[in-house]
């Protein structure tokens, strides 16, 4: 590490152990000259040598391991983004932290999908749409008239003959999405649930089965399809992914209209429906 990066870690840190209550900790207060913890204190926490912390602080011992940032940042009771910050300071680039995945979102970030006059959802690491806006049921597909299990995209474009009809480019988009899948998943835990995703796609779609078996990974951020509605006929969206700060499992998906016509067919669609009830999916929140 460059020794301006050092000092900055170093100075990290300290930063944030003096600003740390020992009593938070199970340590006696005492009388101490400086406030927080000490140093031998916080390399008893991360299970590390005292010399070896002292000097990590003092700029000195050359660059720590991933393993020893973990236990400094376990120790020193770092949040997420602190966390992140520690990592950057030492290596330059965030932590390759496995995500943990959830289902919950907080009620501003469902009031926010919301004020969307577009299609708009929220997405988990594996794909499970967890929330929507009302302009997303009108255009995409109506997700509240499915069950839970129903509403992961990889299931619905492998096994809904409706949703892969409505793909002009069926194979372009659905393979996308399984490489994409591919390296969400190396993100996160296995869990038996994306296993048995994994297994019954392999099972049914040959498709699924090929794709998946070349390895290959893509990103998703942008880019144009073009999808038939059953009533407006063709329409050209524009999708972006958007990444939720700190909420690494979620990601948002915003599809806008490519071009005039796709925006008049998408504004007298859901003006068409505006009169009826369909309000959008309100998930667990926080």
């Amino acid at each position: 590490m460059m020794q301006t990066t050092v000092q900055s870690l170093g100075d990290f840190l300290r930063a944030r152990r003096l600003r740390l209550d020992p009593a938070d900790f199970g340590f006696i207060a005492g009388r101490r000259r400086t406030p927080g913890l000490r140093r031998e204190e916080v390399a008893q926490l991360a299970c590390i040598s005292p010399v070896w912390y002292t000097w990590l602080e003092q700029g000195r011992g050359g660059a720590p391991s991933q393993e020893v940032l973990n236990r400094i940042a376990s120790g020193l009771r770092l949040t997420p983004t602190e966390r992140d910050h520690l990592f950057i300071l030492a290596f330059g680039h965030r932590p390759e932290a496995q995500v943990i995945l959830s289902t919950d979102i907080t009620p501003r970030l469902q009031r926010l999908l919301d004020a969307f006059t577009i299609p708009a959802i929220i997405k988990t690491i594996s794909w499970d749409v967890i929330a929507w806006n009302r302009a997303a049921t009108c255009i995409l597909t109506d997700y509240g008239a499915r069950p839970p299990e129903e509403r992961n995209v990889l299931r619905l474009l492998f096994t809904d003959p409706t949703v892969r009809h409505a793909q002009e480019d069926w194979q372009t988009v659905a393979r996308l999405v399984v490489n994409t899948f591919r390296a969400d998943m190396a993100r996160t835990e296995k869990s038996a649930q994306t296993d048995s995703l994994i297994a019954e796609l392999s099972r049914i779609s040959p498709e699924f089965e090929a794709w998946w078996r070349s390895n290959d990974v893509a990103s998703h951020g942008e880019g144009v399809k073009r999808i038939w509605h059953p009533q407006a006929g063709a329409i050209d969206l524009e999708f972006s992914t958007l990444t939720i700060e700190g909420r690494s499992d979620l990601q948002m998906l915003v599809f806008n209209p490519a071009n005039e016509e796709s925006r008049s067919k998408m504004e007298q669609q859901i003006h068409q429906f505006s009169h009826l009830a369909i309000p959008a999916f309100k998930p667990s929140v926080l």
